[in-house]
């Protein structure tokens, strides 16, 4: 599952053209779109027989269009979020499969660093451990979205690294299949991730992410890598936070060392405060609620997927699969309405701020926002909206 701000966890690795370029070839009718896509590709080097037989069972896919415009977001705060997504069904699984995928999990930990917790987390939101993938032919969608004119820029160049794919074999016009907006197999991937990214895991010389796990988990584990991620360090740890605590040192757009964090009363709720490294205090639903250390590494997540709900649930699910405890829910100001939500980013885009689109989802230039205001207004800077914050406003 996945916040549809782009598919759920995406990275866009691939170089990005200007999208009035990109405008400029999309849209009108689907053949002669398709004609043009065969031109192109046959300019980048691909042979025209190769190319034909690539496009020859392309078709416009409406259904991928409907899910595209009905996409959702995420208003659920974090706690209802996280409880909803984390079972102990999936927790169950995890454990199973870190069991049964052992060696391949022993291998990305020495070769990449990264903790099985991470992997796995992602792996059971995706696709549930690889049981639901998705059934939209992958092909058909990619090229109904680049020629759909909303995000030709993303979708188009997907479409010839797919073609990419399917010259090394590791990809069918008419049998691969996966989410409505191009992403396949079990952690769910663009085929230009794939192509960067790919990794044949289980040694039969192909990277087939739909059907191999070692694959799936050695190819996620790359990407990861390459985006940024620091091996052997912590990503996320829930921690206690004293009540006198300069709320408005919170939030990710401030970082201390460790060190400075336990000057200022910070524990871990469970073990000890990782040394040498930097980090910020989130505070997912505000000072009242659960508290957090997130670590460097914890900002690679917004590489897959921007909603912060999303992230920080799959990266504390990714810490309960390593043994943390199940986060002290505290007792949280209620969140707002969908409707004051949207109250309260037009009376802070009124005064000057970027929330973004009104919305009436809590996200990052919002909260950043809020937070400038609780501390104009002198009320405790923790970024969380609250009906208080509403009509001071």
């Amino acid at each position: 599952m996945r916040a549809k701000l782009l598919p759920v966890i995406t990275a866009i690795s691939i170089a990005i053209t200007a999208p009035s370029a990109y405008a400029k070839s999309c849209g009108g009718g689907f053949n002669s779109f398709v004609s043009g896509l065969k031109k192109e590709a046959i300019a980048k080097g691909h042979s025209k027989a190769t190319v034909n037989q690539f496009f020859a069972s392309v078709r416009q896919d409406p259904k991928t269009i409907r899910a595209d415009r009905a996409q959702g977001v995420f208003q659920k705060d974090f706690i209802s979020f996280s409880r909803a997504l984390i079972s102990q069904g999936r927790i169950n699984s995890g454990r199973k499969n870190a069991k049964r995928y052992a060696n391949v999990f022993n291998r990305i930990q020495s070769q990449y660093g990264i903790n099985r917790g991470v992997l796995l987390a992602f792996w059971a939101f995706e696709t549930d451990y690889g049981a639901v993938q998705g059934n939209f032919n992958t092909l058909n969608s990619l090229v109904t979205l680049a020629h759909d004119c909303r995000r030709p820029e993303l979708f188009r160049p997907q479409v010839f690294a797919a073609l990419s794919l399917f010259e090394q074999g590791d990809f069918s016009p008419t049998k691969t299949k996966g989410a409505w907006a191009g992403e396949i197999g079990m952690v769910q991937m663009l085929p230009a991730d794939i192509l960067a990214s790919g990794v044949d895991g289980d040694g039969d010389g192909h990277v087939r992410l739909k059907t191999s796990a070692p694959d799936a988990l050695m190819t996620g584990a790359h990407m990861l890598s390459s985006l940024g991620w620091a091996p052997n360090q912590p990503w996320l740890q829930e921690v206690v936070v004293p009540k006198n605590l300069d709320w408005s040192k919170t939030g990710l757009n401030t970082q201390l060392s460790t060190a400075s964090w336990a000057k200022l009363g910070v524990k871990a709720r469970s073990g000890s405060l990782a040394k040498g490294l930097n980090a910020s205090i989130i505070l997912p639903m505000g000072r009242k609620g659960p508290a957090f250390l997130a670590y460097p590494n914890f900002r690679v997540y917004f590489e897959w997927n921007q909603s912060f709900t999303y992230v920080t649930t799959a990266a504390y699910f990714a810490t309960r699969l390593e043994g943390a405890p199940v986060y002290n829910a505290g007792k949280p100001t209620p969140a707002l309405s969908g409707s004051q939500m949207k109250s309260l980013q037009k009376k802070l885009a009124a005064r000057g701020y970027d929330v973004g689109k009104i919305d009436g989802i809590l996200g990052a230039k919002t909260r950043t926002a809020i937070q400038k205001e609780q501390i104009r207004l002198g009320l405790p800077a923790d970024a969380w909206p609250t009906s208080a914050l509403l009509k001071k406003l």
